[in-house]
């Protein structure tokens, strides 16, 4: 039992962990890297798109100097709007909260680099697209630098994958805890295990 729990856990971790990860970071091929954030100043960045470039997966990468990013739920860190032909076809705001393992810059320094998703353009239409990257109303992030990431041709994330996953290791360690706690008991003791009858003296058969 504890092989098969061990098996469902680790099946949840590759449909609600490993697989959105993937299919975030790795489909398609990347479009390129701008720089929106830098001493302290956000510039808007306009870049051209085609219709062989659909979908479109908008991430943002941000320096900071921390180990991970804590933030309320009612704070956001920045904030992105994509517009193109005068119409606003992208608009999210990044926490950053769930980067567990932010990228390090370089090991002599301590800056950390976290990504987060804004969205994805399933439709593009060819033509200059401009991303506009701005700061929220989280407080104490010492931000070095803000990084807009395009990838084409990604994979969309089935929306079923994380509920399906987290259920699957929810049941998983579940079970693998409880197999580790109560698998030894009612088991029959080895014969072995006991020591042998005396053969002479008191007790003797």
């Amino acid at each position: 039992m504890r092989f098969l729990f061990l098996l469902i856990l680790l099946a949840g971790t590759g449909i609600g962990v490993v697989y959105p990860w993937a299919m975030t970071n790795f489909s398609g091929h990347e479009i390129g890297t701008w720089r929106v954030y830098e001493q302290g100043r956000f510039k808007p960045v306009t870049v051209p798109l085609a219709a062989r470039d659909a979908p479109v997966r908008v991430l943002v990468d941000l320096t900071a100097r921390a180990e991970r990013i804590v933030v309320s739920q009612q704070r956001t860190v920045l904030t992105l709007t994509a517009a193109a032909g005068g119409r606003t076809v992208l608009a999210a705001t990044l926490q950053f909260t769930h980067s567990e393992n932010p990228r390090q810059v370089s090991p002599q320094l301590p800056d950390k680099i976290f990504r987060d998703e804004a969205g994805l353009i399933a439709t593009v239409g060819p033509g200059p697209y401009t991303f506009t990257v701005g700061p929220g109303d989280a407080e104490g992030i010492e931000m070095r630098a803000v990084d807009l990431v395009l990838r084409s041709g990604v994979g969309e994330i089935d929306s079923r994958a994380r509920p399906v996953g987290f259920s699957l290791m929810a049941a998983g360690l579940i079970g693998l805890l409880l197999a580790l706690r109560f698998g030894g008991r009612g088991r029959p003791q080895n014969p072995n295990s006991q020591p042998p009858a005396p053969r002479w003296g008191r007790g003797s058969n």
